[in-house]
């Protein structure tokens, strides 16, 4: 999230200060209620509505997110056996755990992104998976001079991030590199970030919750909100016992169907503040012989689905209506020994078809598509300002910058689009585009999301009409 513009103020999108409770160092963002309709998401809706940008066929605002997994995919795992949609679509062993969101996700066959291909380049796979995964440029390879192109999430948030509090979110499951060569003579600035405003510079993502916590509910500069945080944890209060008076004051003001959404939104971020707390009880944690701070879980499992959590959070509110999440870097050697896998996902993945290692490498893909369907699931029960869901008025490309995670290819990636997008996706199905760039794929949720006067993207040839 950058602090450029953090607006938690009136401002002319229409974000009123209705759709806050405010208190001493606290700024809790509110969900739209059908009986405040002037407030929140609702009235930044109809202001984006006003202003030609993209909203849901019933006047919700559209979201798009970019979620990165490492190390590519067992591709006969991955891929169902044939195209088709509804009772003719048959998920893979891999993608099963999508089977009750089924009907708000299409699998996407035929991406590809050959800007990543080594050609005269050389090594470097896993750099330039991730740098090339949502920009589709070719990087200059270097650790010194980097260049990259700025990426779809940032295009997209140029346009609409006045909208709402912050331009964009940017998560990540592990903590970053800033500097230094990485894979292979590539900056470590390409392998650990997707998102990047300018060739030159990387949006660096956050990958400590606490701190993606306060930026959502404390108030102030970071510095100001640091102190805040000591004060609460002095006083062993939670930011919510700051924003009470208003919350009550909040009740009586909403009709008797939002009354009960309004507990259960703040009994939820609560929750929420909760699974933090108990985080940094453990101290920092060594994995993988990085200190991270207190903060981030020692289970990867909670730390995965607290950050889909925030970015939850982000979209419920209206915070953002574009993030990111990197789920690990590609190339990543982290070790799954708590699904019964114990070596490095990046060792396995130079697996010289090995089936026993072919297997446990498909059970790492099956445990990433776990912690994505449940992020899903919550966002389908999840209601949004129109009355559907939020993943109805959604778009969320889920894939990795690397296709086969033993040969390093950058052809047919394992690409999947959740969501409705407002009700102008047809999910539910499997197809395949049969060598299409990536590229073409971020135009088409472009223009859904209002940006249409886009000629073209990274190494685009035309718009993915067919989704």
């Amino acid at each position: 999230m950058s602090d450029r513009t953090d607006r938690t103020r009136p401002d002319p999108a229409g974000v009123s200060r209705r759709g806050f409770l405010r208190g001493l160092g606290a700024c809790v963002a509110l969900p739209a209620f059908a009986s405040l309709k002037t407030t929140g998401a609702l009235a930044a809706s109809a202001s984006a509505a006003g202003d030609g940008l993209a909203t849901a066929t019933t006047g919700a605002p559209l979201r798009s997110a970019f979620v990165f997994f490492p190390n590519g995919a067992i591709p006969k795992a991955w891929w169902p056996e044939s195209e088709g949609s509804g009772a003719d679509l048959r998920l893979s062993r891999t993608l099963e755990p999508l089977e009750e969101v089924r009907d708000l996700v299409q699998v996407l066959g035929g991406l590809d992104h050959t800007t990543a291909d080594g050609g005269p380049d050389g090594a470097g796979d896993h750099a330039r998976g991730n740098g090339t995964f949502l920009t589709g440029v070719r990087l200059n390879k270097s650790a010194t001079d980097i260049r990259a192109g700025v990426s779809i999430d940032q295009v997209i948030a140029r346009r609409i991030g006045h909208l709402t509090r912050f331009p964009s979110l940017e998560l990540s499951c592990e903590p970053g590199r800033r500097s230094g060569a990485c894979d292979s003579g590539y900056a470590c600035a390409y392998q650990f970030n997707i998102s990047w405003s300018s060739p030159t510079t990387p949006m660096a993502p956050e990958s400590n919750p606490r701190l993606a916590f306060e930026r959502l509910f404390g108030e102030g500069s970071p510095g100001e909100r640091w102190a805040n945080l000591q004060r609460r944890r002095q006083e062993q209060r939670s930011v919510l016992d700051f924003v009470m008076d208003e919350a009550r004051s909040m009740q009586r003001r909403l009709g008797s169907d939002d009354r009960p959404k309004l507990d259960q939104y703040l009994t939820g971020v609560r929750e929420i503040e909760g699974r933090i707390e108990k985080a940094e009880q453990f101290g920092p944690v060594e994995d993988p012989g990085i200190a991270t701070p207190p903060g981030v879980p020692p289970d990867f499992a909670e730390y995965v689905r607290l950050m889909f959590d925030m970015m939850l959070l982000a979209f419920q509110t209206d915070s953002t209506r574009v993030a990111s999440l990197l789920l690990s870097h590609d190339g990543s050697n982290r070790s799954f020994d708590f699904i019964g896998v114990p070596e490095g996902h990046h060792d396995l993945s130079h697996h010289q078809n090995r089936q026993e290692w072919m297997d446990k490498l498909a059970d790492i893909d099956r445990w990433y598509i776990q912690q994505f369907a449940g992020f899903l699931r919550r966002l389908r029960d999840t209601p949004d300002a129109d009355g559907n869901s939020l993943l109805h008025n959604s778009m969320i490309v889920y894939g990795s910058g690397n296709a086969d995670s033993n040969r390093h290819t950058h052809e047919n990636l394992p690409v999947l689009l959740a969501g409705g997008g407002g009700g102008t996706l047809t999910a539910g199905r499997y197809v395949n585009h049969r060598s299409k760039p990536m590229s073409n794929l971020f135009l088409g949720m472009a223009d859904r999301m209002g940006v249409s006067d886009l000629p073209r993207f990274g190494d685009s040839t035309d718009r993915l009409g067919n989704l």
